[in-house]
């Protein structure tokens, strides 16, 4: 396993991390033993950093992973998420006020099986609370020992730089791969310059940059891809011919079109982790394959310029979901 430090904080990381909501909701029916053999082989295989969230599930998610983690703490860091209010099972709005956050935090160490979290992130950014209140309240929970480090997930370019003047910020978290590209342009210049590491999630494209992907009528009400727009209509067939050419490239090497998707993000720069999410074993042998690929620099041209923002249709969540991105 190749190992990564995030930001100027130390925080020494496996160079793939494990994305672990997917195991609890979203993407399909659970499979607890599943889920819990994928995690097996994980620590088995050298990946040390595990993302979760209270609202994963919502707090099934945690639990599963305390479950599974407690005996092995030492040789895992567990990142995990505060930021919503959680009414009947689902999220009700967002909720960063201090005590609340203190509340979450309190629950999600229970859940855990554990008294610290490694990487405390904040989920969305609660325009009702000043940052400086949610960075001062997670850097005493720092000082306390229950968090070590603070993360950002979501959030803009101001929000970023409030929150690192009041607690340094270790990682920010957000959606980036071939396929969404956004944070190109203005969020990881700032993360490059104030010394900030950079956790991917979704670095497959839900399905599109593996060549799995299939129309959003296909998946249930419950799959969050039943309503992305990226996958219905003529959206969904402008993507799949667009990601084709990652099957091009993949092909000369030998290897997946989801290997060649990660080796390119790895190789976008040292201060990246991308947090591939899956389920089942065989995905994640496959994943972590994408360390051993070394793209060239003509492979990374020719990636770059098929899958630019505009050959990438529809917006990138639905109305509500992009309401609450702070940019």
């Amino acid at each position: 396993m190749d190992y990564r430090i995030l930001g100027s904080s130390g925080f020494r990381v496996s160079a793939l991390g494990l994305g672990c909501m997917g195991m609890s909701q979203s993407y399909g029916a659970a499979d607890e033993q599943e889920s819990l053999a994928t995690l097996d082989l994980a620590i088995e295989r050298g990946i040390t950093l595990f993302d979760t969230a209270e609202i994963y599930g919502p707090f099934a998610n945690e639990t599963l992973l305390g479950r599974a983690l407690a005996s092995r703490r030492s040789r895992i860091r567990i990142a995990t998420k505060f930021g919503f209010r959680i009414e009947n099972g689902k999220a009700n709005g967002v909720d960063s006020r201090p005590d609340h956050i203190r509340d979450v935090v309190e629950a999600s160490l229970k859940r855990l099986q554990t008294d610290r979290i490694d990487l405390l992130y904040q989920h969305r950014v609660d325009p009702a609370v000043p940052m400086a209140e949610v960075a001062g309240t997670v850097g005493r929970l720092i000082e306390e020992g229950k968090v070590l480090h603070f993360g950002l997930s979501e959030a803009g370019v101001t929000a970023i730089r409030e929150a690192h003047a009041e607690c340094p910020v270790t990682a920010v978290q957000s959606e980036y791969s071939l396929w969404e590209r956004n944070v190109e342009t203005d969020i990881l210049p700032v993360l490059r310059e104030l010394g900030i590491g950079f956790v991917p999630f979704s670095p497959l494209g839900r399905g599109f940059l593996t060549g799995t992907a299939q129309p959003a009528e296909s998946y249930p009400a419950t799959d969050f891809r039943h309503t992305d727009p990226r996958f219905m209509g003529a959206s969904y067939e402008a993507n799949m011919k667009a990601a084709a050419c990652v099957g091009v490239v993949a092909s000369r090497h030998k290897a997946s079109p989801a290997q060649v998707a990660l080796a390119w993000l790895l190789a976008k720069g040292p201060d990246i982790v991308p947090i591939p999410g899956t389920k089942k074993t065989r995905y994640l042998d496959e994943n972590l394959g994408a360390l051993d690929i070394r793209l060239s620099d003509e492979d990374m041209a020719e990636l770059d310029k098929a899958l630019t923002a505009e050959h990438v249709a529809g917006a990138r969540y639905n109305e509500g979901n992009m309401a609450l991105v702070n940019r």
